[in-house]
């Protein structure tokens, strides 16, 4: 039941003003020229991780980081024996992406935390942010790092796994972060029975928010994907003026053959009423070699087929393979689809989205329910079993690009409804 130490007369007031001064020491921090870099374990996320600490210590509040520097903002509560409520997201970008994916919710739950502070409120029970590390796993073919590494998950081979831009391993990166790598499966982690509740804010990476003309979206669930990353097709350069068809061993077609074909069964999917989405992001014969005059011998792709549907997941993860196989023979060349990587769906927790539609509807903020079609920390902590729930914001020019265009006033609706309900959480005794 709700503690009597809940009174009418707490009410924690949003800063605007603190908000939008993150938000610019994290743009003074990423940009790159274009858009946001930061990339994981890098000095430019070690500086954005200080942001969300200097401001945390100003406010009093606790603050630690653990074996893989995830940082940890903590405002004690009355019985800290309590499982705990939390927030949170990542401050990586992609390479010249926008300053809001992973930080609006970051900036948000710091927002709430430290309204609380200025409010007085105590809550019942701690309440924690936590700032991931590496979600974004353009830089390590590693789904959700920072959260995995949290809970130990992560199996200390993965420290191997080079960065892609350096070619610099995951072991060093995170010590030149000032991580303790060698820790790995055998520091302290979160235990999941010890969390109350698990609620991310994050921008809408798609128009789904901005067609339906509202500023928050409540999600239902979240993407799992099968991936792959590097997948390389060989076959034989040759004259395009001398060498018939029969002859040759033409890259470019096996590949496109292969895509049209995964397409086809992209659509055969969806008029069976089924969700998932398929996407080819890169596409490219070798600069070096390949020209106007040559048939192709080489040419680099990649795979990314995301649903909320496991068996759909592995039914097309299926088909990449007999594709790759029917191409080999049609087109005489040889697939190597290379390792496939993997995250998997999650649902959020039908009690935490009926309260957030409950305090949408109360402080008059229109809200819609919707699936995530992308992926996100709060995925692990729900497959770890743990309450869990995203608030998405409107979000004009998607995501992963420059051009993000999250309105201020859409943000503070979004953290609105996340500190009531973090508050209504923490308030249980």
């Amino acid at each position: 039941m709700a503690s009597s130490h809940v009174s009418s007369t707490v009410v924690p007031v949003l800063d605007p003003d603190l908000g939008r001064s993150v938000f610019d020491r994290l743009h003074e921090i990423g940009f790159d020229g274009r858009g946001m870099t930061r990339p994981s374990y890098s000095e430019g996320e070690n500086l954005a991780h200080g942001v969300f600490e200097t401001v945390a210590r100003e406010h009093g509040l606790e603050v630690r980081r653990d074996w893989a520097a995830n940082l940890f903002v903590t405002l004690p509560g009355r019985n800290r024996d309590l499982p705990v409520v939390m927030t949170g997201s990542h401050a990586d970008t992609v390479p010249c992406g926008g300053n809001f994916d992973g930080a609006a919710g970051a900036v948000a739950g710091l927002l709430v935390l430290c309204a609380w502070v200025r409010a007085g409120y105590q809550p019942e029970r701690d309440a924690t942010l936590i700032v991931t590390r590496a979600e974004e796993s353009v830089w390590f073919p590693l789904s959700y790092l920072g959260s995995r590494t949290a809970f130990g998950l992560l199996d200390a081979t993965a420290l191997a796994t080079p960065r892609s831009d350096d070619g610099i391993s995951l072991r060093d990166h995170m010590l030149a972060c000032g991580a303790q790598p060698d820790l790995c499966d055998r520091a302290t982690v979160l235990q999941p029975a010890r969390i109350d509740c698990f609620v991310e804010l994050h921008i809408e990476q798609g128009p789904v928010l901005i067609e339906a003309d509202v500023p928050v979206g409540i999600v239902t669930g979240i993407c799992g994907s099968t991936r792959y990353r590097s997948v390389v097709i060989h076959g034989q350069y040759a004259h395009s003026g001398a060498t018939p068809r029969r002859f040759r061993s033409d890259t470019v077609m096996a590949g496109a053959s292969m895509m049209m074909a995964l397409e086809a069964a992209w659509k055969q999917v969806e008029a069976e009423g089924e969700e998932m989405t398929l996407t080819f992001g890169v596409c490219q014969t070798d600069p070096a070699q390949a020209n106007f005059a040559a048939v192709p011998g080489r040419l680099e792709l990649v795979i990314d087929i995301r649903s909320r549907d496991e068996g759909l997941l592995e039914r097309m993860n299926a088909l990449v393979i007999e594709q790759a196989r029917r191409a080999e023979a049609e087109y005489n060349v040889t697939v190597d689809l290379g390792p496939r990587t993997r995250s998997t769906p999650a649902v959020m927790d039908a009690g935490l989205q009926a309260e957030a539609k409950k305090i949408a509807s109360t402080l008059d903020i229109p809200a819609i329910l919707m699936p995530s079609g992308a992926g996100h920390d709060a995925a692990t902590f729900a497959g770890q079993g743990i309450p869990t729930e995203m608030l998405f914001v409107r979000n004009a020019n998607g995501s992963h690009n420059p051009d993000e265009s999250m309105e201020f006033p859409d943000f503070l609706c979004g953290v609105q409804v996340l500190e009531h309900l973090l508050r209504h959480r923490a308030s249980q005794d």
